[in-house]
C-alpha cells in the first residue's frame, strides 16, 4: 500500500465561524484572521494506492463556479489536484474510486468538471462513493446548509450511473450510537485496509475513513476536527448543525484514538498534515506533529 498527500489548494473561511464559541483572542493566535476575519484553510486530499486500486478521498472545491463564488472564498495557492496527481505520477483517469466523506462543496467540487457547457464526473474511470443517508440529506438540503450542498457537484454523479452506496450503520442522530461507529468496507468493492466512521455532528452521516498502514491507524478527519486547533472538546465549528453531537463524536473518537495510538490526517490545516496525540493537564492535545511522507 501507498499513500499519498493530494493538495488541491488553499482557501478562506471566516475564523468566527470556524471557531465557534470560541473568542476571537484566542483563536486568531492559532490562524490569524486578515482585515476581512478571513482564515486560510487547506483542501487536503488523500490517495490510497492498495490492492490494484487507486483511491481519491475527496477532491477539493474544483475550478468550474464562476468568478462570483470564488469571491467569496478566496481560492489561492499554486496546488491543484491535477499537479498535485502528477507529481505522483497519476492522472485522473488513473482513478478508480472516489470517496466523499460528505458534499459540502469544500470536499466534493472537483467530482464534477464543466466541458463544452455540459457537467460532466471528473474521473470518468472512477466508480463515486457515498451513502445513501448523507446523499439524501443533501439533494434535500435545508436552508441553514444549502449553500454548500450545490446541485452542480452532485447531481451529475448519479447521473453518470457512476455513484455506488456505502451502507450507513446509522439509522438516526443519537450520540449513543457512535458506540460502534465503525463499517467495515472490505466487501469486494474497495479494500480490507479501509473502514469508515460515521458520524452526524458537522452533517448527517459523514463518513471518515480509517486506514490500516504500516501497523498504524491514520483516521481521514475530514470537518470533525478540521484542523490541530480543533482538539480541545469547545473548539466547535458554527458550521456543524448539531454541534453537541460533534462534542460527543469529539469525545468518543479522541479517547479511542488516544487508547489505540491511532494517528490524525488533517484535511483542513493550513500547514499540518498528520498527528498523534498526547494527555495533558488541559485534555487531550497534538503529540508529535508531522507529514504523511514520515510515517
Amino acid at each position: 500500500m501507498n499513500l499519498y498527500t493530494i493538495n488541491t489548494g488553499h482557501f478562506k473561511l471566516d475564523g468566527g465561524a470556524m471557531f465557534g464559541v470560541v473568542p476571537k483572542s484566542i483563536w486568531n493566535k492559532l490562524n490569524a484572521a486578515d482585515e476581512n476575519n478571513m482564515c486560510s484553510w487547506a483542501m487536503r486530499c488523500l490517495l490510497i494506492e492498495d490492492e490494484g486500486r487507486l483511491i481519491l478521498i475527496d477532491n477539493g472545491m474544483g475550478d468550474k463556479q464562476d468568478a462570483k463564488f470564488f469571491g467569496h472564498y478566496y481560492l489561492h495557492g499554486n496546488d491543484t489536484l491535477d499537479r498535485s496527481l502528477a507529481a505522483y505520477g497519476f492522472l485522473r483517469d488513473d482513478i478508480t474510486d472516489v470517496f466523499l466523506t460528505h458534499l459540502h462543496f469544500d470536499h466534493c467540487g472537483g467530482s464534477v468538471i464543466r466541458e463544452h457547457d455540459k457537467l460532466l464526473p471528473a474521473f470518468k474511470n472512477a466508480t463515486y462513493w457515498s451513502n445513501e443517508q448523507h446523499w439524501a440529506h443533501a439533494i434535500q438540503a435545508n436552508e441553514r446548509e444549502k449553500a454548500s450542498f450545490l446541485k452542480e457537484n452532485i447531481l451529475p454523479i448519479q447521473e453518470s450511473g457512476q455513484l455506488k452506496w456505502i451502507p450507513s450503520p446509522l439509522s438516526g442522530s443519537s450520540g449513543e450510537e457512535l458506540t460502534a461507529p465503525q463499517v467495515q468496507l472490505s466487501s469486494g468493492f474497495l479494500t480490507n485496509s479501509l473502514s469508515a466512521i460515521f458520524v452526524n455532528g458537522h452533517t448527517q452521516a459523514m463518513m471518515l475513513p480509517e486506514i490500516s498502514y504500516k501497523d498504524n491507524k491514520i483516521i481521514f478527519m475530514a470537518d470533525l476536527l478540521p484542523s490541530i486547533a480543533h482538539l480541545p472538546m469547545p473548539y466547535i465549528m458554527s458550521y456543524d448543525i448539531q454541534p453537541l453531537i460533534t462534542l460527543s463524536e469529539k469525545k468518543l473518537i479522541l479517547n479511542r484514538a488516544m487508547e489505540k495510538k491511532h494517528i490524525f490526517f488533517f484535511e483542513h490545516d493550513p500547514i499540518h498534515e498528520c498527528c498523534t496525540l498526547e494527555m495533558t493537564d488541559k485534555g487531550i492535545r497534538a503529540g508529535k506533529v508531522f507529514s504523511l511522507k514520515d510515517i
